[in-house]
């Protein structure tokens, strides 16, 4: 009988508190700093009533953007041909070197871009942020330094990866998703230690993120029915099959962009550039500035009155009020100003709201895109949840048509983690973060987890024919 390490118990024990602590407490500062950003450079915070840049004027959004990626370009450009490069979040795992100030100055700059309106996700700058305290840790207390001890080094590999995901969870108040992040991408080994340990640091950094950075709603799904159906089981089925295509082709694209972005004094004309048509195409499109927030907000708050005696599905006036469609609507929130969702579903009208979907849906994948080629560092995570839900509110409202007793919101929610699934490879994880971000009705993990298996079935396949 194999005897139990304690030291090693211990070790992992304190590492979750006081590892998950520190990560929880620097996630809850970048989130503080983000809103920091935003304030000075839009003239306002995001938050369940503004998801987006919506009442800031066009000239206002076009300049902070613009600005904010001129800035970065000029600093990363230092940074990466000046200093010691930063690796990827997987490269620290596998041994790779993170730099303290360097990583901290890059983790900066990619709050910074996000806050002034860049068209990309910040959930990469707490994970490299845990990777880097976690290498710090390890150094302080010698964990991982026993050489030819196999075992012993694993230790290390896996704090490094479980504080990655730490920072994730943290950041999001997303424990689930944040050890799904760690032990299905990072490690790609789901044993019983690896989800204790994750789920454990995740859980403490979400804690202490939350004390920080208060608590508050991601994404409002009030306009959601509260019992799912059978029919929405279906829609769920066709959605993740629709969603594994398109999820897998936004993947290939992010991975062209970053493969392809500029590396020497290019990096300092094309980042403002792309900043600049970022604003150009906020001037149509507002809902594309940020992480996608806006955008995901836009699926989720899409609501038709006519379904509401048969799906139980309700909005709220307070909802209504912080809709990204009243926002587009205009502050009359008028019917005919530009487009209102809260009104029936005549022909025309649905028209109207597909076009107005099918356009932040394109524009969002190609700003976010061309932001990656451009040379800027972050995420895909949040514009995935937005491409997601957008493509799954424009196929729910054809569905309407057929299944009036399903909500779009819900078909939003499906959508959003479908696409995230397979754009992310990592099915548990997207499941999850979708869910405690919306803090959706746990029986809706039933047709959500069946619309990413499916998404991650297609997308599987494709991506292997792909290359």
């Amino acid at each position: 009988m194999e005897k139990t390490d304690w030291k090693r118990i211990g070790w992992l024990t304190a590492a979750t508190l006081v590892l998950g602590a520190i990560i929880g407490a620097c996630a809850g500062l970048l989130t503080l700093l983000l809103y920091g950003v935003e304030y000075v450079m839009l003239g306002f915070i995001e938050s369940e009533f503004i998801p987006g840049a919506f009442t800031v004027p066009a000239v206002r959004r076009i300049a902070s953007v613009t600005l904010g990626l001129g800035v970065a370009g000029v600093i990363w450009y230092l940074l990466r041909t000046k200093t010691e490069k930063v690796p990827s979040v997987k490269k620290a795992v596998n041994g790779g070197r993170m730099p303290f100030w360097q990583t901290i100055v890059h983790v900066v700059l990619q709050i910074f871009i996000v806050g002034s309106g860049a068209s990309i996700g910040r959930e990469v700058a707490p994970r490299e942020l845990g990777a880097m305290l976690a290498q710090r840790f390890c150094d302080i207390f010698h964990i991982g330094d026993g050489e030819g001890d196999a075992h012993v080094v694993l230790d290390r590999r896996m704090v490094v990866a479980v504080a990655a995901g730490a920072g994730l969870g943290g950041v999001y108040n997303a424990p689930l998703a944040g050890m799904f992040f760690a032990v299905e991408i990072l490690l790609v080994d789901v044993t019983l230690e690896n989800v204790a340990f994750g789920l454990g640091m995740s859980a403490t950094a979400a804690f202490v993120a939350t004390a920080i950075k208060g608590e508050h709603m991601f994404y409002d799904i009030g306009a959601m029915q509260m019992n799912s159906t059978p029919s929405l089981m279906l829609f769920a089925l066709l959605c993740g099959t629709a969603c594994g295509v398109v999820g897998a082709l936004f993947r290939k694209g992010s991975q062209w962009a970053e493969s392809h972005k500029p590396t020497g004094r290019s990096l300092m004309w094309q980042m403002p550039l792309a900043g600049l048509v970022t604003g150009l195409v906020s001037i149509v499109v507002p809902q594309v500035m940020g992480n996608g927030r806006a955008a995901a907000q836009l699926g989720f708050s899409t609501f038709i009155p006519e379904t509401a005696d048969t799906s139980g599905a309700a909005q709220s006036a307070a909802s209504a009020a912080a809709s990204p469609w009243t926002f587009l609507a205009g502050s009359d929130g008028a019917p005919g100003s530009v487009v209102n969702a809260g009104t029936p579903l005549e022909l025309n009208r649905l028209w109207m709201l597909l076009g107005v979907l099918a356009l932040t849906f394109v524009a969002k994948a190609l700003v976010t895109l061309m932001t990656i080629r451009s040379g800027a560092s972050g995420g895909v995570l949040q514009p995935g949840i937005a491409l997601g839900s957008t493509l799954g509110t424009m196929l729910g409202l054809l569905w309407l048509f057929v299944f009036p007793v399903d909500s779009v919101t819900a078909c939003a929610l499906i959508g959003a983690a479908a696409l995230l699934s397979a754009s992310q490879q990592a099915p548990l994880m997207a499941m999850c973060l979708v869910m405690e971000l919306t803090e959706a009705p746990i029986e809706f993990f039933v047709p959500v987890g069946m619309a990413v298996a499916a998404s991650a079935f297609v997308s599987s396949g494709l991506l292997h024919r792909l290359g």
